[in-house]
């Protein structure tokens, strides 16, 4: 596979190269690393699919559409750090 480049500010490629050497690694194997490790909108779909089932039938806990929007506020204001209400 052929390289190729990548246009960043320099601000951000200085970021990842203390990040790289932190790790003991290059810029490439860092990027590459980082763009493994990040799932895509319908990875995270899946996962949560997937995730849905397995309580399902695991647990015999059935998720609505209402419950993941109340963890999904519950996720936003903890990220925020603003109380959160009981789930």
């Amino acid at each position: 596979m052929a390289d190729t480049t990548v246009k960043v500010d320099p601000a951000v490629r200085d970021r990842l190269m203390v990040l790289a050497r932190e790790r003991g690694m290059t810029m490439r194997d860092l990027i590459a690393e980082l763009a493994g490790a990040t799932p895509t909108k319908e990875e995270l779909r899946k996962r949560y699919e997937e995730t849905k089932a397995y309580c399902e039938t695991h647990f015999g806990v059935t998720l609505t559409d209402e419950d993941h929007d109340r963890v999904e506020k519950v996720w936003q204001d903890l990220e925020a750090g603003r109380p959160v209400d009981s789930l």
